[in-house]
């Protein structure tokens, strides 16, 4: 069970995210200084360390040294980003912004562990088993993406050719299928490796604040601009940003990012001033560009700036037999955060893994295995416990427990949707009713799920987004 120290001077925060690390299986400690954590702890022997940056006494980045190469996560405020930056140049493995929610925590700490496991592994790996063979699945360490079917492989033989230029990459594929992971298999072969990542959902940031977030903005440029602040482009100055999502950028963003790939300069909102950056963008979309562009959705120009290299990441339903190479390396993931050493895949399991088709891809597989290894009471994990025969089989857990909820307490309906509604179509007439008068934040919150898994949800069943009528964000 992996050991995580938790650094954080408010008590509040830091009981918060002991319970929540250690309600998915986490052994936590904690301080609230970087002087009792040295007193109390032999820091190096942490699986990963969890600071606040902002500290009495000494800052968080002092646990980047103490920790002596364990993993340290940096959180922050979105206002003290160009901090937080400069700590991940100083040797912190990533930060994340506060205040964050649960989804986005848990995932940053499980991708952190395994990036470790992962480099472990490679390192205690002889010479020939790390090599570039394509017939070897080991070589797919370095990539860090699981898999070895031949539309894999090919990926992964472009991968390494792309990764050491400094060309824009855009990559291409359904929602779930991990997008994100090429993105830092780019960034970690490429001679940025050292610099930061910097990724951004631009599905998940309110078109007011996309500007501003991106290209950072002067005092006094909009009511709330109490002070200047670098935005992501600036923040990633010498290393790689990453748009997810791409395709939902205002034409006003992509007209200032059109700048910063042409011109290498960005101008913060409310400036009159440029300023050099360094960076190489890698873009992620589910959605066809060259279509927006020719609909006037997307600028065609940066379209053709974006497409220098593409990228076609496959859905798990062409991968073969990837999807149970994936399904085991979760369960054996899963089963160590339990602590379940006995657990495995009964043959009816087995065989619904490689047969279903999996619209939620990759994401939706990591759900089913969590789900499997909590439910399953003996050592089998048989096909029912993988819950991918009922009819919202890729809605997670939190999504369901928020509809379920949101029946009761919003009264959206007086029909039990559990009687004549299935959780579907509960979802849809939810937002269609209370799109006109919430925004999308107060949308996500009232079904007790985060803005992009609203936004994910949106997209898979055709809702659209109200541009006019609603609530200002």
């Amino acid at each position: 069970m992996p050991h995580i120290l938790i650094v954080e001077d408010e008590t509040i925060i830091r009981s918060a995210l002991r319970r929540l690390l250690e309600r998915n299986q986490y052994q936590v400690s904690e301080a609230g200084s970087v002087q009792e954590a040295q007193e109390r702890f032999d820091i190096p022997g942490f699986d990963l360390v969890v600071s606040d940056l902002r500290l009495p006494g000494a800052p968080g980045t002092e646990l980047i040294k103490l920790a002596q190469g364990a993993p340290v996560l940096i959180m922050t405020s979105y206002a003290s980003l160009r901090s937080a930056v400069d700590s991940m140049k100083m040797g912190a493995v990533d930060y994340i912004a506060k205040p964050f929610d649960h989804d986005e925590m848990l995932q940053a700490v499980a991708r952190i562990l395994r990036d470790r496991e992962a480099r472990s592994q490679a390192a205690g790996a002889p010479a020939a088993a790390r090599s570039a063979d394509k017939g070897d699945k080991a070589a797919t360490g370095e990539i860090g993406i699981i898999g070895s079917s031949p539309a894999m492989l090919e990926l992964y033989s472009k991968i390494r050719k792309v990764a050491p230029t400094d060309s824009n990459v855009l990559v291409q594929g359904e929602s779930g299928t991990g997008k994100e992971l090429v993105a830092r298999a780019l960034h970690n072969l490429s001679k940025r490796a050292k610099a930061p990542l910097i990724s951004v959902n631009c599905a998940a940031i309110p078109e007011t604040l996309i500007e501003s977030e991106l290209f950072g903005h002067e005092k006094g440029a909009f009511t709330g601009a109490s002070a200047s602040r670098a935005g992501l482009v600036e923040a990633a100055d010498g290393g790689t940003l990453f748009l997810d999502e791409i395709g939902e950028l205002p034409l006003e963003a992509q007209a200032r990012l059109l700048r910063v790939l042409q011109e290498g300069e960005i101008r913060r909102v409310g400036s009159v001033q440029s300023q050099k950056v360094d960076v190489r963008l890698i873009a992620a979309t589910h959605r066809d560009l060259k279509t927006l562009s020719k609909t006037g959705q997307f600028r065609e120009d940066l379209y053709y700036r974006l497409h220098v290299i593409a990228l076609k990441l496959p859905p798990l339903r062409e991968r073969g037999a990837d999807v149970l190479e994936i399904a085991r390396a979760f369960l054996a993931r899963q089963s160590a955060r339990m602590g379940r050493t006995d657990l495995h895949f009964g043959p009816d399991a087995e065989q619904a893994i490689h047969h279903y088709s999996w619209p939620g891809n990759v994401r939706e597989l990591e759900n089913a295995i969590e789900r499997s290894v909590i439910l399953c009471d003996g050592s089998t994990i048989n096909a029912d416990l993988l819950g991918i025969d009922i009819e919202l089989e890729d809605l997670d857990e939190d999504v369901f427990m928020g509809l379920a909820t949101q029946s009761a307490a919003v009264n959206a309906t007086s029909q039990d949707p559990s009687e004549d509604l299935s959780l579907e179509d509960y979802f849809q007439h939810f937002v269609l009713e209370h799109q006109d008068h919430m925004t999308e934040t107060e949308l996500a919150r009232k079904l007790g799920i985060s803005r992009k898994c609203l936004w994910e949800r949106r997209q898979r069943l055709g809702i659209p987004r109200r541009k006019s009528g609603a609530a200002s964000e």
